[in-house]
């Protein structure tokens, strides 16, 4: 079995999406995984399974279809993968909570930090699916736009951490 951190996109934010943990949950062990962990009302989830990441996708996106009667997506990490965005982040001297992790499915595009629009003083870092933003005046200060990472999700990298410690250590 390996262990995956989901991350679902425009959960339970600003009152969008709403979606008990419970229900998460719940709609994750139906699916078939085991050792199934929620962290904060997020939308973020710890889970066991034998799929492959791709069908670790494909069977939350469903379930959550169903579920939301939309489609809501998913990003998925192994618990190796997830420890090893903590350990490439590119601004180590930062306060965590200053810095902002956008998962992708796919490598951003070379020239994606050629098209982001609104930068002030945010610094950014394409790293291997992911794009790192640290954010000196806060994140709910920034105008800054990032057309790669639409598709994506965001975590600070405090929650990041937190669920790397949950993914390495069985529930």
């Amino acid at each position: 079995m390996t262990t995956y951190v989901a991350l679902l996109r425009a959960v339970n934010v600003g009152g969008t999406g709403k979606l008990p943990m419970a229900d998460l949950k719940r709609l994750c062990q139906d699916a078939g995984f085991a050792d199934v962990r929620t962290y904060i009302a997020s939308g973020n989830v710890v889970l066991a399974g034998a799929q492959s990441e791709a069908q670790v996708k494909a069977a939350l996106e469903a379930a959550l279809g169903d579920y939301a009667g939309k489609p809501v997506a998913v990003l998925v990490r192994t618990a190796a993968e997830l420890a090893d965005v903590l350990a490439a982040n590119p601004f180590p001297d930062a306060e965590a909570a200053s810095i902002a992790v956008f998962f992708l499915d796919a490598p951003p595009p070379a020239d994606a930090l050629d098209h982001v629009a609104g930068r002030a003083d945010e610094e950014l870092h394409l790293g291997r699916r992911e794009i790192y933003v640290r954010y000196p005046g806060g994140m709910g200060r920034s105008k800054l736009r990032i057309p790669a990472a639409k598709a994506g999700t965001a975590r600070n990298l405090n929650t990041v951490a937190k669920l790397a410690a949950m993914a390495r250590s069985p529930g």
